[in-house]
């Protein structure tokens, strides 16, 4: 039987797991939210390279399961909606900080 194309989504790890929850502090937490945004944009990146590579391969007649296009822009737009909804809560998050009264 053919494998299958399509590679499933991997969790992201965002520290060490106390209990039910994740917890992260100080430095290690400043890089894991660093590298959520990283990997968030360099997914962006490789579906849209992805996206144009299957589209110019379309135009010029060279693939052979043309569905595949439809796909990758799928991809595409579902790693940029991912990216936008983090901007957005980390936004959301910044502007409940700044309110909170000390």
């Amino acid at each position: 039987m053919e494998e299958l194309f399509i590679t499933p989504l991997q969790p992201w790890s965002l520290g060490e797991i106390s209990g039910s929850e994740k917890v992260v502090k100080g430095e290690e937490g400043i890089a894991a939210f660093k590298s959520v945004f990283e990997e968030a944009i360099n997914d962006v990146r490789k579906t849209e390279d992805t996206l144009a590579k299957n589209q110019y391969l379309l135009a010029t007649g060279q693939i052979e399961d043309p569905h595949t296009v439809s796909i990758a822009s799928a991809e595409a737009q579902l790693a940029s909606d991912v990216l936008v909804s983090l901007r957005n809560k980390a936004l959301e998050s910044y502007n409940e900080i700044m309110r909170i009264n000390l």
